[in-house]
């Protein structure tokens, strides 16, 4: 008789918010932030197999605030605890019984077992989700709301660090706005694809105004001009103007997916690991939206290196999600917790064959970055 294999079993999770310095100050429709609050939880097991998950909320992105995720995560860590760290399906099932939403707390601890899974078979992650498609994942980078002569400067620096694609936040009005986004057209002409980002700032009419301004730019697409409760107000936008509309806040659950193919709302959909849940999730709404013909873009706005690795691992393995990966937090980072951070300055990151995501921590820089206790 063939014996019961062992199982392996979680003995603790070890949970680490963090306070970090952003480099210099970023500002978009939502938001003006100079530091980044993080999660960084570790899963240990009795086999001394260990996995990392990590969450940056963003305010404005994020459902709920960072003390709500980080009361999450410490709720649910004690009822994974003393479970079979292999079985991402009942760890998820469990999560989900214990509190109803709560996605980016879910997605921390999702992401570390998906790393332990990894090293205990001494498999990538992109293997476990069915392989990787590509070899490299390019990457896309950002301006914020600037003058038009330094955002066309910012976005030449990009271009001539290897970018092929950029994204331009605005929010500042539809004749301001246009005018950013005319002097970086007029400087980098068409070395570099250009991504616009209203963050929720418009009302449908000006939202349509601002993209017929826009029109003779090039722009690839348009994020989220309106609200991101009105489903109604984008898909109007999106039937009154040429540019393609790309859902991003609105963007939450599979049912806020559904919202959005129902009423024909967006061209493409923004998904990110944190906020969809974790990774099994977001492929689960990346292949939905290929389903329905709607291409993905993905990527978070600031963030450590281990939640980038876990979109990184998403994109190579996923054919529906486009080049121009925004999963370039640790480039905006002071600091970063793990013993070799990403080096994203190029523009393309290759995808990681070691198993897991790919990240160890740098035990100092977890200390160095603790957050004061209150």
């Amino acid at each position: 008789m063939r014996r019961r294999p062992v199982v392996m079993k979680i003995t603790r999770i070890d949970i680490h918010p963090l306070q970090i310095p952003l480099k210099g100050v970023f500002r978009n429709a939502h938001d003006t932030k100079t530091r980044q609050d993080s999660i960084v939880v570790r899963v240990r097991t009795d086999e001394g197999i260990t996995g990392l998950g990590n969450v940056d909320p963003d305010p404005g992105h994020s459902e709920e605030s960072f003390g709500e995720t980080l009361k999450a995560v410490r709720t649910l860590a004690p009822s994974l605890t003393g479970g079979d760290p292999l079985n991402l399906s009942a760890a998820l099932d469990l999560m989900d019984r214990c509190l109803p939403r709560h996605l980016d707390a879910k997605a921390a601890l999702e992401m570390a077992l998906f790393d332990l899974k990894g090293k205990a078979l001494d498999q990538p992650v992109h293997s476990l989700l069915g392989g990787r498609l590509k070899d490299e994942v390019r990457l896309n980078g950002w301006i914020g709301l600037l003058e038009p002569d330094a955002a066309a400067a910012e976005a030449l620096s990009w271009r001539d660090a290897g970018f092929r694609s950029v994204k331009i936040k605005l929010g500042s009005g539809v004749e301001a706005d246009r005018d950013r986004v005319a002097a970086v057209r007029s400087a980098v002409a068409g070395s570099l694809s250009l991504r616009v980002d209203a963050n929720e700032a418009y009302g449908v009419d000006d939202a349509v105004r601002l993209a017929k301004a826009l029109a003779p730019l090039d722009v690839a697409l348009l994020e989220q001009p309106v609200s991101r409760v009105d489903y109604e107000g984008l898909a109007r936008v999106r039937r009154r103007i040429d540019i393609p509309v790309m859902a991003d806040e609105a963007i939450v659950g599979p049912e806020t997916l559904v919202e959005v193919i129902r009423k024909e709302a967006a061209d493409i959909v923004k998904v990110k690991v944190m906020k969809q849940g974790g990774i099994t999730r977001t492929v689960r709404m990346v292949h939905m939206a290929e389903a329905a013909g709607i291409r993905c873009v993905i990527g978070h706005g600031f963030g450590l290196s281990i939640n980038t690795l876990a979109e990184i691992h998403v994109a190579a393995s996923c054919a529906n999600i486009m080049d121009g990966c925004e999963s370039v937090g640790p480039l905006k980072m002071g600091g970063d917790v793990v013993a070799r951070p990403l080096d994203l300055r190029a523009g393309r990151l290759s995808v990681p064959e070691v198993a897991g995501l790919g990240a160890e921590l740098a035990e100092s820089d977890l200390a160095r970055w603790a957050m004061p206790a209150p």
